[in-house]
């Protein structure tokens, strides 16, 4: 892409829930963002107008419009072909092989890059959060699934079917709990923010007299990951086994990913990278003798997330900076 004096870029990060868009400036800061829900179950072609006139709005409402914009990029939850404009497989918007890039590149009077959502929320994280600056970097989300991506000389991991990156599908016990891929034992079923609030509800039902009972007001649907950090904060016995069990699994999967990829920087974030050190001291602690390289005097960082829900929009935004000439 030639240089020009316009110095925004648009990123969207699509969620299954909502819209969320914002600009940024060279320097990776948002500027200004704006969301809306997205409204599934929705056709791809109306879906991509929302996406469009959304952002639109959004530029107007800012005393903006697309001539401001030096280009847009998209984070998407499904696996994403740039080069065929086509979203290969997306199980929670139906998509399965339609040219969603495509309808929102014909529809942007600007360059369009697209990526996997988690991949993009990676890329902003390695941009200008907590791998800023470093050679290389994992990061590992912690949500409903186990996601990520992986940033290796600079250059976002893509794999020969653009599907590299699926960390929660490793397998960490074997002939263990059924994932939904289908598989048995993988990280996903063991240390998702789902796997730990699914646990907590198990160990407090077994043990009555639990905070966790007190904590979700005796309604186990309700229990949720904070509630599980602020139990066993308070050395709440159910709470802290649920806890001490699920670091032992994370850290299986975080030791699996320093030794295969040797990375600067690995990267937690998710809801719960939010509980800051009382997760990632255990983890710390539990992933150091598991890694093979653990007498080098240089070994990954382990770190939790910077940019909280903003990772996607600067990832999106930035994916201009892996093409050529720009």
């Amino acid at each position: 892409m030639a240089e020009d004096n316009r110095k925004h870029y648009v990123g969207i990060d699509l969620g299954g829930t909502n819209i969320a868009a914002g600009v940024t400036d060279r320097d990776h800061k948002i500027l200004f963002e704006h969301s809306v829900p997205t409204g599934l179950p929705r056709p791809a072609d109306e879906l991509a107008q929302a996406v469009f006139d959304m952002v639109k709005d959004m530029l107007k409402d800012h005393g903006m419009d697309f001539g401001d914009v030096t280009c847009a990029g998209i984070g998407i939850p499904g696996t994403v072909n740039q080069e065929t404009g086509m979203v290969e497989y997306a199980n929670n918007f139906g998509f399965d092989h339609v040219p969603f890039v495509t309808m929102i590149q014909e529809l942007f009077p600007c360059p369009v890059f697209a990526e996997n959502d988690a991949k993009a929320a990676a890329w902003g994280e390695y941009l200008a959060g907590a791998g800023q600056g470093s050679s290389s970097m994992v990061m590992v989300t912690l949500g409903t699934g186990v996601g990520g991506g992986i940033i290796l000389g600079g250059r976002l991991l893509a794999g020969y079917n653009l599907a590299a990156g699926e960390i929660g599908h490793m397998v960490i016990r074997e002939g263990g709990k059924l994932c939904s891929c289908g598989r048995r034992g993988c990280l996903e079923a063991y240390a998702s923010a789902s796997a730990l609030v699914e646990a907590a509800r198990k160990a407090a039902k077994r043990q009555s007299d639990s905070l966790l009972n007190y904590l979700c007001g005796e309604d186990l649907d309700k229990i949720n990951g904070r509630m599980v950090f602020q139990a066993a904060k308070a050395m709440d016995p159910a709470a802290v086994q649920v806890m001490e069990e699920f670091v032992e699994h994370l850290a299986v999967g975080v030791a699996n990913i320093i030794n295969i990829f040797q990375p600067e920087v690995l990267c937690v974030g998710g809801g719960l990278s939010g509980a800051g050190d009382q997760l990632l001291t255990p983890l710390r602690e539990r992933t150091a003798p598991l890694v093979y390289s653990r007498s080098s005097q240089k070994n990954a960082r382990i770190v939790a997330a910077a940019l909280g829900n903003g990772a996607g929009i600067i990832g999106a935004a930035g994916l201009w900076e892996m093409g050529e000439g720009v």
